[in-house]
């Protein structure tokens, strides 16, 4: 590995820990955010967030992150790692999708 590549390694995990940890707080994902975890080969999975715990707005009942008010609220996404989300088993035998799911809207 050469110095380069091992120091664009560090920049990226460093990126991605900050875009994660930032994640916590209840503010709009940023472009800086969104393009580390692309980077990180994640992608957005729709209906797979426990409420509170999603990533960013997905329409209405989501306006920013942490704002999901129903567990695996369909119009609500998590980042997951990439070509994972149809995979992911929810309770009741359901799973993740890449587009928004019309299931467990807030009422």
């Amino acid at each position: 590995m050469s110095v380069k590549t091992a120091i664009n390694s560090v920049v990226l995990a460093g990126a991605v820990t900050a875009a994660l940890a930032s994640m916590a707080g209840a503010a709009p994902l940023t472009k800086a955010e969104a393009s580390a975890a692309v980077a990180a080969h994640k992608e957005k999975c729709f209906g797979v967030a426990l409420k509170g715990q999603n990533d960013c707005a997905a329409g209405p009942g989501t306006t920013c992150q942490g704002t999901s008010t129903v567990d695996f609220q369909g119009n609500s996404w998590k980042f997951v790692q990439g070509g994972t989300c149809a995979s992911l088993e929810i309770p009741g035998g359901r799973h993740g999708s890449t587009k928004p799911l019309t299931r467990d809207l807030p009422v």
